[in-house]
């Protein structure tokens, strides 16, 4: 009997590689992804680091696992562990006022301008609305600088009351990005590549799209036009670097997520962010509505510092996304499993990342494949077939 449980918790404790190649080659193939990179890491190690496809459709070069892609979002993760670095440091309290370090900075409403905090920043809580304020640095070629910006949050009429709603918004990490600067004398880009990125070992990573760019192994963007995939300007503006602006790959994500589910600790034995505040990362501060029947039975929703948090199947679930145009990621951690699963893409297309980390997930779950590839494809198409007929219903 023992021996059938052990084969049993064998299988499905990783999706056999062939098998997993050919979901890829079919994912990208299906969504018009020209390239992907994934890796997985389990138990500390890495059990799977791949790139399929194309890097570029301008050069037909092949996407592999130290491809350099901007990981969007998933920078925001960077931007909260340096807060906490700080606050270990005795350089700041999470529930400090944000005009103690920038006292110029005022929201629409006096009293939030009075009220907001460092942790408010960084938790999609401020009553900003969804993506309200980017159009001061999105897309790219904007003049205003991190000062401006800074200033002009003061202009955005809040869509909700103060900490009553998660709502994402990229501008109120920009001004967080501000705080680790006036305490830290450094860009945040600097204190990222020194105080995070070389410590934790990602030493191919950069914390800016314009330190990367001259890299030989670095993808192009993609966006579908007329229903294909082309290749299209990078979007990304250095103001907003503290929102979505590193560049890596799946070898040195993969290192990421074995050093924060090692509790922060690096392969040197170095913690970089005390137990506490690594509790404090990881811990609810503002909730969201659940779908009473989802996948993955998640009885809650909501966001920590700079992370998305839910239960799936009775494990905690840490994952982010990220989204520029013509590129998007996903970043997956079940710490008790010790699992932690990356997906890089050159095209903008969700489903494609969702495919293939649901997937992955499922296996290690021990649930049966449920043919995700089938579900986002069926799911796509009837989207498109929408858009198509408002699109039809317009112009007639």
């Amino acid at each position: 009997m023992l021996t059938l449980v052990l084969a049993t918790s064998t299988f499905w404790a990783q999706m056999p590689e062939a098998k997993l190649d050919e979901l890829i080659k079919n994912t990208i193939k299906t969504f018009d992804v020209p390239g992907m990179s994934v890796g997985i890491v389990k138990d500390g190690q890495m059990v799977y680091s791949k790139g399929f496809g194309v890097r570029s459709l301008k050069n037909n070069l092949p996407m592999d696992s130290k491809t350099l892609v901007g990981i969007a979002s998933n920078s925001k993760g960077f931007t909260a562990t340096a807060l906490a670095m700080l606050v270990d440091d005795g350089k700041l309290n999470w529930d400090d006022k944000v005009s103690k370090f920038i006292p110029e900075f005022q929201m629409y409403d006096p009293y939030v301008s009075k009220e907001v905090t460092v942790r408010d920043l960084i938790t999609h809580r401020a009553g900003l609305g969804l993506g309200q304020g980017d159009l001061m640095f999105f897309p790219e070629g904007g003049t205003q600088t991190i000062k401006d910006i800074v200033h002009n949050v003061r202009y955005l009429k809040p869509d909700h009351s103060f900490r009553t709603k998660l709502e994402y918004n990229n501008i109120m990490f920009i001004v967080a990005g501000e705080v680790i600067t006036r305490i830290s004398g450094l860009s945040w880009a600097d204190f990222i590549e020194q105080r995070i990125l070389k410590p934790v070992g990602m030493t191919a990573s950069f914390g800016s799209y314009n330190r990367a760019k001259s890299s030989s192994n670095i993808i192009d963007a993609h966006a579908p036009v007329d229903g294909k995939a082309i290749a299209v300007p990078h979007d990304w503006n250095e103001t907003a670097n503290a929102a979505g602006g590193i560049m890596s790959n799946v070898e040195d994500m993969t290192t990421w997520a074995n050093f924060l589910m090692n509790n922060f600790v690096n392969k040197e034995g170095k913690r970089l962010v005390s137990e506490k505040n690594a509790q404090e990362l990881w811990s609810l501060q503002i909730s969201d509505k659940v779908a009473p029947k989802n996948p993955y039975d998640s009885h809650f929703y909501g966001y920590g510092l700079g992370w998305f948090l839910t239960d799936i199947k009775g494990k905690l679930q840490v994952q982010h996304s990220g989204g520029l145009i013509g590129t998007v990621t996903l970043f997956t951690m079940i710490p008790e499993l010790k699992l932690g699963i990356v997906a890089l893409t050159n095209q903008q297309s969700g489903a494609a990342f969702t495919t293939v980390t649901n997937a992955i997930k499922d296996s290690y779950l021990g649930i049966e494949d449920r043919n995700w590839l089938k579900t986002y494809s069926e799911r796509m198409t009837k989207n498109e077939e929408r858009f198509n007929k408002q699109k039809k219903d317009v112009y007639d």
